[in-house]
């Protein structure tokens, strides 16, 4: 026990007349957004332009398109890409889905946001506990040649039941 008291001893006495300091360090704000309602135009037409696809959809969602860089599609599964706009599908069925899901990207292209989050679940409320939302988005994105790659967020912004979506901003309205 007088051992450990004179190594107390010594280590005040270094430490006397030293500054502690000051721990500059900022807490990363975690708050998720809140998925904000987009007011756009309803379309009376029933064909969404998706075609059916039978895809195997894994618990985590990845595509990457030839030509992207390896660096920016890990940034985009690390979350280090902001998404700029929400898509929440939660709820809808298929068909809704669908046509919500449409008029999203070509919204989010005209407005050329680079980066998107499609909320689609995790399927736990559906009839069989199958993510059919989760699957349908995965058919969906591929289809579309503007999306350049998408991947399950990060835990903190949904996880694997919310997609990160990397849009071209290459795209035009002659495209539509």
């Amino acid at each position: 026990m007088n051992n450990d008291s004179d190594e107390q001893n010594e280590f005040e006495k270094a430490m006397n007349g030293v500054t502690p300091l000051k721990d500059e360090r900022v807490t990363p704000d975690t708050k998720k957004p809140r998925p904000v309602k987009l007011n756009l135009p309803v379309e009376d037409d029933r064909d969404d332009g998706f075609a059916d696809m039978n895809i195997e959809t894994g618990d985590e969602l990845a595509f990457q398109r030839p030509g992207i860089q390896n660096r920016l599609f890990a940034d985009l599964k690390r979350g280090y890409i902001e998404p700029e706009a929400i898509l929440d599908l939660h709820g809808m069925r298929v068909t809704e889905a669908s046509q919500s899901m449409n008029r999203f990207l070509n919204h989010s292209l005209k407005r050329r946001l680079r980066c998107v989050l499609v909320i689609h679940g995790k399927g736990q409320g559906s009839r069989d506990q199958q993510p059919v939302l989760k699957q349908k988005t995965n058919q969906w994105l591929r289809q579309r040649d503007e999306v350049l790659a998408f991947s399950s967020a990060p835990r903190w912004n949904g996880g694997t039941g919310a997609t990160y979506v990397l849009l071209s901003r290459k795209w035009t309205d002659e495209n539509y």
